[in-house]
C-alpha cells in the first residue's frame, strides 16, 4: 500500500526513538496503531454499505426493466416473480437499513466504552500519580505540568467533628513548624 522496506521503517522507528525517548515511544505506537485499526475498519464498511448498494440498485433496475419490457405481455408466472422479486427488494433494503442502523449503535456503545475505560484507567493513573497520557488527549503529562499542579494554590478542607478550617496539601516545610 505505502511501499514502505524495511530500512525505511527502522529509520522511522530510530527517529521515534531520539525524539519521543524511550518512555513515549510505545505509547506513540500504540497510538498510531489504534488510528491505523480505526482507519482501515471505517474503510471496510464503507465497502461493505458500498457493495449492498450497488447490488439493491441492480436489483431494483432488472426489475423495473423487467417491468418496462412487458407489462402487459407477460403470463401470470412471471407477473409472480416479479412480485417476488419486489418483494425480496424491499426486504434486503430494510435489513439492509437495519444493519446500518445496528452498527452505528455498535460503533456508539463501544465507543462510549472505550470512553468510560479511558476515564477508568485515568482516575487509575492519577491515584498512583504516574505521568500517562490520557484517552481524550494524545499528550503525555510532562514534568511541567506537575509542577504546576503542585504549585497551585491549595484549597482549604473542613473536618467535620472539630470544624476547623486547614489545608489540604501541606508541604514539608510547613511540616516543621
Amino acid at each position: 500500500m505505502f511501499d514502505i522496506g524495511f530500512s525505511e521503517l527502522l529509520l522511522v522507528f530510530v527517529i521515534g526513538l531520539v525524539v519521543l525517548g524511550p518512555e513515549r515511544l510505545p505509547v506513540a505506537v500504540k497510538t498510531v496503531v489504534g488510528w491505523i485499526r480505526a482507519i482501515r475498519s471505517l474503510a471496510a464498511n464503507v465497502q461493505h454499505e458500498l457493495a449492498q448498494e450497488l447490488k439493491l440498485q441492480e436489483l431494483q433496475d432488472s426489475v423495473k426493466k423487467v417491468e418496462e419490457a412487458g407489462k402487459g405481455m407477460l403470463s401470470p408466472e412471471l407477473k409472480e416473480s416479479i412480485e417476488e422479486l419486489r418483494k425480496t427488494a424491499d426486504s434486503v433494503k430494510q435489513t439492509y437499513h437495519e444493519s446500518i442502523e445496528t452498527e452505528r449503535d455498535e460503533d456508539l456503545a463501544s465507543h462510549t466504552d472505550s470512553v468510560e475505560k479511558a476515564k477508568a484507567s485515568t482516575s487509575n493513573q492519577a491515584a498512583s500519580g504516574a505521568p500517562k497520557p490520557t484517552a481524550t488527549s494524545s499528550r503525555l503529562v510532562t514534568p511541567e505540568d506537575e509542577k504546576a499542579v503542585t504549585t497551585a494554590k491549595p484549597t482549604p478542607a473542613v473536618e467535620p467533628a472539630q470544624g476547623v478550617v486547614k489545608e489540604a496539601t501541606s508541604t514539608p516545610s510547613e511540616d516543621k513548624s
